[in-house]
């Protein structure tokens, strides 16, 4: 009601301004229309080529990122050829003939002995080409490169992380790997489906395997989550060599729930002659009371089909050296299924998702990030060595798109910045990201 009081004023004052003062008759309706005009302007004004809002793209070349000690360009190659390599050739190959006087150095000649010159090229061909023929029939497990380990001597192991949610098991993966391979969060369902993080220790690979968060309804069933917001981790369960039953050991302390009882009670009653499963406590630094966790240990120490009971802290390390060295002597003598020195693309792939996902978790709330379809659209190494990645995060809805993108692109260029800077961590190289925030 003050609104259209204050309009009726405004007319009324445009109207005597009319009669006293000469002016255009126009003037009275621009200012109307003016006054009209001003409103919020609810969509943001620039747009792509493709329909989406400049405000819900976040690429990292847009924003300053000091470069990083650790980020790394890859050069182009050159060529590698030194005179002093034909050197060095000459004398391991052709010392011998060296000595007799078969070989000779071009200057010395005379013209007289370019006959013998050619038989000595021809001698010096000839065990040339023996020598390399040798060595290519060699076998290349003979030579051994720093780190390497023959076929025959390689062990091997895959171990499987199961637990409820929220138990820590990202965490444990990723402090056990070394880097990053998985999202962690508060959240619970962070992990929506089964990750690979790779750990190669002299002649030993264990491979672990993070799974989405188990339940056990009271029925004693699996829930069936009609979200598909995690995958079905039930089917490989039994696939492991080694299988981590993990749980929260604070929470359960603080206030037990009956659900995370019964699935522990529940994998550790029927025994897998082809498995072997232990149980972690996890977050003991949480604890106070350490006495306390020789209660909880009591509590499942009649559960026949966990053969160790390990009380770890997953974030911060704490026993987490004796759970390794116990998986490295549980491995079996097997060729690695992974490569120990490099990641494949597919694993740096996922990677990528993670930390994307991770940041997601952390600064948008409630359901959203749930709801989110995340996809890679784009990765293409570029000719300086750095690294393109696209990423689009598809909303269901209109409101949602807005919470993920913010007041003019703030939220997503937060999301987009910090995973762009713990990328180019993990890579080793320069990242140049690209978030784009799209509507289904």
């Amino acid at each position: 009601m003050k609104a259209f009081g204050s309009l009726r004023i405004l007319i009324s004052i445009s109207r005597t301004t009319t009669t006293t003062t000469p002016c255009k008759p126009h003037q009275s309706q621009n200012f109307l229309r003016w006054f009209y005009s001003a409103q919020p302007n609810l969509e943001p004004t620039s747009v792509n080529e493709d329909g989406s809002s400049s405000d819900s793209v976040f690429d990292s070349s847009q924003y300053p990122i000091e470069d990083s000690p650790g980020d790394s360009v890859k050069k182009p190659k050159q060529a590698t050829w030194d005179k002093g390599y034909r050197e060095r050739v000459n004398k391991a190959f052709f010392e011998n003939l060296a000595e007799k006087g078969k070989v000779k150095v071009a200057e010395e000649e005379s013209s007289e002995e370019e006959d013998d010159d050619d038989e000595d090229s021809i001698d010096s061909s000839r065990i040339l080409a023996k020598a390399l023929l040798e060595a290519a029939l060699e076998s290349p497990d003979e030579e051994l490169g720093e780190g390497e380990v023959r076929e025959e001597d390689q062990k091997s192991l895959n171990v499987g992380i199961i637990g409820p949610p929220n138990a820590g098991k990202s965490s444990l993966t990723n402090f056990m790997v070394g880097t990053k391979v998985a999202a962690s969060s508060r959240k619970t369902n962070t992990t929506t489906h089964e990750v690979l993080g790779v750990l190669t220790k002299g002649d030993t690979q264990v491979c672990f395997f993070d799974t989405p968060g188990l339940m056990l309804k009271k029925s004693g069933y699996g829930y069936k989550d009609i979200k598909a917001r995690v995958q079905n981790a039930w089917t490989s369960v039994d696939l492991f060599d080694v299988l981590i039953v993990m749980f929260d050991v604070h929470r359960h302390l603080m206030s037990p729930d009956s659900r995370v009882v019964r699935l522990i009670k529940f994998m550790g009653e029927e025994e897998n002659p082809k498995q072997k499963r232990i149980l972690c406590m996890n977050k003991v630094d949480l604890v106070e009371n350490k006495k306390d966790l020789l209660k909880v240990a009591e509590e499942f120490q009649e559960l026949p089909a966990y053969e160790r009971y390990f009380m770890i802290s997953g974030l911060k390390g704490s026993g987490v050296k004796d759970l390794t060295q116990y998986l490295m002597d549980q491995a079996v003598k097997k060729p690695w299924e992974e490569d120990a020195f490099t990641m494949s693309e597919e694993v740096l792939k996922n990677i990528s998702l993670e930390v994307v996902r991770e940041r997601l978790l952390d600064h948008v709330h409630q359901e959203i990030p749930y709801g989110v379809e995340h996809r890679l659209v784009d990765w293409k190494e570029l000719r300086d060595g750095s690294l393109r990645i696209e990423q689009h995060l598809i909303t269901p809805k209109l409101s949602q798109r807005k919470i993920l993108v913010g007041k003019g692109g703030a939220k997503i260029g937060r999301i987009g910045i910090e995973a762009n800077e713990e990328l180019r961590r993990i890579m080793n190289r320069k990242v140049h990201l690209i978030l784009q925030v799209k509507l289904k």
